[in-house]
C-alpha cells in the first residue's frame, strides 16, 4: 500500500510539474507573437519607432555648425540623452521643426560618426539628422528623407598660406591636407586633385579642423557649412570655393545633398520628415543654418 501510494504521488507531481511547463511555454509564445505584433514583423511592416510619441535621433553632436555640445540650454538647446550636457545646431533646428509638426517629443542620442549608419539599421534610433550626405552607397543601407540642406564642397585653408590664393583645384597640387573620415570629402574629393600629399583622415570635424590651425596640414576639403563655421571660430582661416570654376570637384548630387536617414523601408517615418521638409524652401534652409552659425559656441571667441 505504501509503495502504490508513493508511486500515485509521484505521478501527481509529474502531471503538475508538466502542466507548469505548458503554461509557461504558451506565456512564452503569447509575448513573442506580442513582439511581432509592436515591431510588424508578423506582417512585414517596418515600425516607425515614433509609435510611443518620441523621435529618437542620433548624432555626434561635435560637428558644428550642424550639431555641437553645450553646457546650457541657452539658444533652444535640447538635453543629450544620459548626459548633463545638451545638444544645438542646424540639425537640433531641423529635427525640433519636424517633431512640432508631427506632434512627437524630441530624444537625442549622441554617438560617433560611424556608428550613426548602424544604429539606425538596427533600431537603437529612429533617424539620424547629423549633416549626412545622401549618397549612393549610404543609401543602399537605409533610406534618406529630404534633403533638408544643399551643401557644395569647398577647401578651407589659413588665410596667409602658400594657398590661400588658389583658383582651382589644380593649384592645390603638392599641398598636404585632410578630411573627416569616412566622409565623401576625404574619400572622393582630395584623391581629384592631383599631387595632393593626403594625411592620415580626422576622426571628427573639430580634429580635422584642428590639424589646420596648428598647421598639420596646408588644406582640409568639407563642405560649405562647416567651412563658414570654421572661418566663424577661425578668424585666420579662409574658404576656397571653387565652384564657378571649371577646375573644381566633380560630386554627385548625393554628394551635396543633405538628408534624414531612417530604417530601410520605413515609410511612415521618411513620408511624416518629407511632409515637413517639403513646405521649406532653399531660403529657408540657408536662413537657419545662418542662425546655427551665429550662435555656434566657437563664434563667439
Amino acid at each position: 500500500m505504501k509503495k502504490l501510494l508513493s508511486l500515485l504521488m509521484a505521478l501527481a507531481m509529474t502531471l503538475s510539474l508538466a502542466a507548469c511547463g505548458g503554461s509557461d511555454d504558451t506565456a512564452t509564445d503569447d509575448t513573442a507573437d506580442q513582439a511581432e505584433t509592436e515591431t510588424g514583423s508578423e506582417t512585414g511592416e517596418v515600425a516607425s519607432g515614433v509609435e510611443d510619441g518620441v523621435l529618437t535621433i542620433a548624432m555626434e553632436c561635435a560637428y558644428a555648425p550642424y550639431n555641437w555640445t553645450q553646457s546650457d540650454d541657452s539658444n533652444g538647446a535640447v538635453p543629450i540623452k544620459d548626459s548633463t550636457e545638451y545638444a544645438n545646431g542646424y540639425d537640433v533646428m531641423m529635427a525640433k521643426k519636424i517633431c512640432e509638426a508631427n506632434g512627437w517629443e524630441l530624444e537625442v542620442v549622441r554617438t560617433d560618426w560611424d556608428s550613426l549608419v548602424p544604429g539606425v539599421q538596427s533600431g537603437i534610433y529612429d533617424a539620424v539628422i547629423a549633416g549626412q550626405s545622401m549618397t549612393a552607397d549610404r543609401m543602399e543601407q537605409v533610406d534618406f528623407a529630404g534633403p533638408y540642406y544643399y551643401a557644395s564642397i569647398v577647401c578651407v585653408t589659413k588665410a596667409d598660406s602658400p594657398y590661400a590664393n588658389a583658383q582651382g583645384i589644380s593649384d592645390l597640387s603638392g599641398g598636404t591636407c585632410t578630411a573627416q573620415i569616412a566622409t565623401i570629402w576625404y574619400d572622393s574629393m582630395l584623391p581629384q586633385i592631383e599631387g595632393a600629399q593626403i594625411q592620415t583622415a580626422a576622426e571628427t570635424a573639430p580634429a580635422m579642423l584642428m590639424a589646420l590651425e596648428t598647421g598639420t596640414v596646408d588644406f582640409i576639403c568639407t563642405d560649405m557649412p562647416t567651412a563658414m563655421g570654421a572661418v566663424a571660430a577661425y578668424p585666420d582661416m579662409k574658404i576656397l570655393d571653387f565652384s564657378d570654376s571649371d577646375d573644381n570637384f566633380v560630386a554627385d548630387e548625393g554628394d551635396i545633398n543633405i538628408g534624414v536617414s531612417v530604417m530601410k523601408s520605413n515609410t511612415v517615418l521618411k513620408d511624416a520628415i518629407d511632409s515637413v521638409l517639403s513646405t521649406m524652401t532653399v531660403d529657408d534652409f540657408n536662413a537657419m543654418m545662418d542662425e546655427a552659425i551665429a550662435i555656434q559656441p566657437l563664434s563667439e571667441g
